[in-house]
């Protein structure tokens, strides 16, 4: 399985779980993109097996990925201070890949989400992701 996990700003939310996606003893395809180099580096550094960055990998990541994981908004135009492109949005948006999103509630609400942590959300997108 190839786990694409897309992140900006610094990073923070993709490192988190790739982190505990490791420490679960997942032995899949981890594959860092990030939206700037910050993001990037944080997440290979917690122990992605590949990295890159900016809109063409996002692209490029998001045609064959099984799992796509990240905060809601890697779907949204615009978001992250606009780190996200239309065009990774619309590529994330149309993969067949199954998506994982991190309900961060700064732009978003999602109706019918339980408020948390965000490691409440990253342990449970990671057990989404294996399946438990």
């Amino acid at each position: 399985m190839k786990i694409v996990v897309i992140d900006g700003q610094g990073g923070r939310i993709g490192k988190s779980i790739i982190e505990q996606l490791r420490s679960s003893g997942c032995t899949d395809e981890v594959l860092a993109v990030g939206t700037n180099s910050i993001a990037t580096s944080a997440m290979l550094k917690a122990g992605a097996d590949a990295g890159a960055t900016g809109e063409n990998p996002v692209v490029v990541a998001a045609r064959d990925a099984d799992v796509i994981v990240g905060p809601i908004g890697i779907i949204a135009a615009d978001s992250m201070l606009g780190e996200i492109t239309p065009a990774m949005a619309d590529a994330i948006g149309r993969s067949r890949a199954r998506k994982v999103l991190v309900p961060v509630n700064k732009c978003f609400e999602v109706a019918g989400v339980r408020e948390m942590s965000l490691s409440g959300y990253v342990e449970q997108a990671v057990n989404m992701i294996l399946g438990h």
